[in-house]
């Protein structure tokens, strides 16, 4: 179970479930009634590759035509099972050792500004000494959805009574004014969300929906910001 360390406006904080919210099932593909399995085939191999065929003399075309040089029978069509990650260089050699990774940092115009070696960023959204916080920067449903573009959604659940308490706080908090909450992590509040070791940063806009004693916490997570060209960021 993934987890992450809130922090209410009060400065008290608990430790609090995760959950991917999962999409609606939609029509299945397949005989009804029966079970449908995807399988992967082999296509080709590495001597059917363009490059290696381009090498072969006289018309590649009248080749294609003749013998069916792209196509190894004794390879092509068996079944693919589990495969693992290969790095190659430019060049299309295998390497053995995983490559330096280096950030690249580019200007509104697509010009290359900054080079430098990738760094290691841990995640912040489950550490007790420097929880996420529930912060007083609210924004109307209406305009949070217009200014930013979600890339997932998570909700946040309680996982016994007293968390139920705090959770449920919040939720009708947000419900009863139509507004979204932004989270941060960091000691202020002010940092981007990241759920894994070198993961995507995200802004979290939290938003609570109650019907009765029952509540919702729903984290949506953006990293993509919608302005017309020219328009000064928020």
């Amino acid at each position: 179970m993934r987890k992450i360390q809130l922090m209410n406006e009060e400065k008290r904080d608990a430790t609090l479930a995760l959950e991917s919210v999962k999409e609606k099932v939609g029509p299945v593909s397949g005989v009804p009634g029966k079970k449908l399995e995807f399988r992967r085939y082999l296509a080709t191999t590495e001597a059917g590759t363009f490059g290696k065929l381009s090498a072969l003399p006289g018309d590649l075309a009248q080749a294609l035509i003749d013998g069916d040089p792209e196509i190894d029978i004794e390879q092509v069509g068996k079944v693919v099972g589990d495969t693992q990650t290969v790095f190659l260089s430019s060049k299309g050699e295998v390497l053995h050792a995983s490559p330096r990774l280096v950030d690249v940092l580019f200007g509104p115009d697509g010009a290359e500004r900054e080079r430098k070696p990738a760094a290691d960023i841990p995640a912040n959204t489950n550490e007790k000494e420097s929880p996420v916080r529930f912060t007083p920067r609210r924004l109307p449903k209406a305009e949070v959805v217009t200014k930013f573009a979600f890339r997932r959604t998570i909700q946040i659940k309680h996982v016994d009574g007293l968390s139920f308490d705090f959770l449920f706080k919040m939720a009708k908090e947000l419900h009863d004014k139509g507004e979204m909450a932004l989270l941060g992590a960091g000691g202020k509040g002010r940092d981007p969300l990241i759920f894994q070791e070198n993961g995507t940063p995200y802004r979290g806009f939290l938003e609570g929906r109650v019907d009765g004693q029952k509540y919702k916490l729903l984290l949506h997570l953006s990293n993509l910001e919608l302005r017309a060209p020219g328009a000064p960021a928020t």
